[in-house]
């Protein structure tokens, strides 16, 4: 689609921030499928940038937090759920522009496309100004999350809550198998089994093989808690 001024101040509203250079945010909200210049290089630094911001703010907010602590958090901030739940949040799927095939296939509701859209953005308005706005405009928009943030409730991802129940009684470490893979790289979707000595194989599905490992070990730990409750009961 093609963006009409008044969609660019209505969006500069939406995201808080007015680029100098409109042509960066329109950049940044096209899909290499609608041609060049698309967003992918804009991603690869709002990436960047977003672990940096998220990560200098945890480690401020969280002085005695530990390494693996602050990663941990991190990680569940700065990852593609995360920043789908963004991208909805600041309506950006209408803004996108998109060639036919994705705009056909939903294109503009795919979680990886928004998450996609958000780092490039983030991008966008570091190239447009500075770190110091770039900074103001991405805790804004993590705003809810931050403040709700704590150390004692972050988990592990499920694969090394799984690997770590395992080793701690001395069991053979889960094998994953990928049993399906489809779809062009862009939109790839993945089925992966997850066997676990005495359980019965669960399969997980994702965007990525790491995202279908990480269902099926969630659904690997959920069995298991079963069977533990199932045998204290006996």
């Amino acid at each position: 689609m093609s963006l009409k001024e008044s969609d660019l101040q209505k969006l500069y509203q939406i995201l808080g921030y007015q680029f100098q250079q409109p042509t960066h945010l329109k950049t940044a909200l096209t899909h290499r499928s609608a041609g060049n210049p698309n967003n992918e290089r804009l991603e690869f630094l709002g990436d960047a940038l977003l672990s940096l911001i998220i990560g200098e703010f945890l480690f401020q907010r969280f002085p005695k937090a530990k390494e693996g602590q602050l990663t941990r958090l991190r990680a569940s901030l700065v990852k593609g759920e995360t920043l789908a739940e963004i991208a909805l949040e600041l309506e950006l799927g209408q803004y996108l522009r998109l060639g036919m095939g994705e705009l056909r296939s939903g294109g503009w509701r795919r979680n990886s496309t928004l998450a996609d859209a958000v780092e490039a953005i983030i991008g966008a308005i570091y190239i447009d100004s500075d770190l110091f706005h770039c900074r103001k405009v991405v805790l804004a928009w993590f705003e809810t999350r931050l403040s709700s943030l704590s150390i004692s409730t972050i988990e592990k991802d499920p694969k090394t809550r799984l690997q770590e129940h395992l080793q701690a009684r001395q069991q053979p470490l889960p094998d994953y198998q990928v049993l399906k893979m489809e779809g062009p790289p862009h939109n790839q979707h993945f089925e992966v089994k997850c066997q676990v000595v005495g359980l019965k194989a669960t399969i997980g599905s994702g965007e990525s093989r790491r995202r279908a490992e990480q269902a099926a070990a969630e659904k690997a730990l959920k069995l298991l808690k079963k069977h533990t409750k199932f045998h204290k009961k006996g």
